[in-house]
């Protein structure tokens, strides 16, 4: 399969640091909140069945007057959440492209830190699933679809492949700078611009404080746990909150790389950027996709990013609606 590119960036927006940012800006945020409302939309909020007990919360958006074509779940990167300014432009997006849309928070995601007594990781693939599943049933459309950027973006193409043995009617789904090799992703937060490390690494701390101030019995880690760097604290996730051997065996745990997506049933669209100072693109080049599914790397765009002009409006958000719309 031979890449192609789609998105060509306006030369003052040609650096990846500045795509990458301004995609997180707050007035990015609000300016997809406008956009939400702009459609007419009706929103409510819906804490979802996840399975053996686990809570996630989620947001349904849906024109009232009109048949949608179909039903898109969306999930978001690590630390994001539904109201991520990606989240909501691209929820306008699909709304203003006759869909409805379910946009799903992640355990310890968006305020939900008292959900669940049990800590976030990239693993818990199972009540992802459980969740998609609920969010097809509880909302049934023509056809059921789904999204996801960054982390999410890795979330979903795992989705794609659980989803035939899961008994959820997806019909297609799309990535957008997906992690797909999360031990690259880690070599690349440690030795790329260390702002990214920081920022994340102040999101994480964060969420990490909440869950201990909630859950003080259960969480009872010190403030010499959370002064760890990303490889440490994540070691110290994986040896004290899951059941796997080291970092490396968590890592490959939620890997999609290399060919582990050639034997995808459900077709996928994957759009990367080759400068994304996150996700390393060789990672992305070397994904064996089947034939049906398809991979565009821009030139340019950074994480998540890809934003045409000073209004921030981004080439993704139409790129998910575009791809999705094809399928159906």
């Amino acid at each position: 399969m031979t890449p192609h590119r789609s998105y060509s960036a306006p030369r003052w927006l040609r650096n990846p640091h500045l795509q990458s940012a301004l995609s997180s800006m707050p007035m990015r945020r609000a300016g997809g909140l406008r956009a939400l409302a702009r459609t007419g939309a009706v929103t409510t909020e819906h804490i979802v069945d996840a399975g053996d007990g686990v809570r996630l919360f989620g947001l349904h958006s849906a024109v009232p007057w009109r048949e949608p074509k179909g039903l898109v779940l969306l999930l978001h990167g690590w630390e994001g959440s539904a109201d991520s300014g990606y989240m909501r432009h691209t929820a306008a997006h699909l709304l203003g492209s006759g869909f409805d849309v379910f946009r799903l928070n992640f355990r310890d995601h968006g305020d939900t830190h008292h959900l669940n007594e049990g800590l976030f990781h990239s693993c818990r693939l199972a009540e992802v699933v459980h969740a998609a599943k609920w969010v097809s049933e509880k909302f049934p459309t023509r056809a059921f679809l789904g999204a996801g950027y960054s982390l999410g973006g890795n979330f979903i193409l795992r989705l794609a492949l659980a989803a035939p043995d899961a008994g959820i009617p997806l019909l297609h789904a799309a990535a957008v700078c997906p992690a797909v090799d999360p031990s690259a992703v880690m070599h690349a937060l440690e030795t790329g611009n260390g702002l990214y490390h920081w920022y994340f690494m102040k999101k994480w701390r964060s969420s990490l404080r909440k869950k201990r101030l909630l859950f003080p019995d259960q969480h009872d880690f010190d403030d010499a746990v959370l002064s760890r760097d990303m490889r440490g604290l994540t070691r110290w996730l994986v040896e004290r909150h899951t059941q796997m051997g080291d970092v490396e065996e968590y890592f490959s745990g939620y890997a999609v790389a290399g060919g582990r997506l050639s034997g995808l049933a459900i077709p996928v669209s994957v759009l990367a950027a080759a400068d994304d100072p996150i996700i390393p693109v060789d990672t992305l080049k070397a994904l064996q996709l089947p034939a049906h599914s398809t991979l565009e790397i821009a030139e340019h765009g950074g994480h998540c990013g890809f934003i045409e002009g000073p209004g921030l409006r981004g080439f993704a958000e139409r790129w998910v609606s575009a791809r999705l719309e094809a399928a159906i």
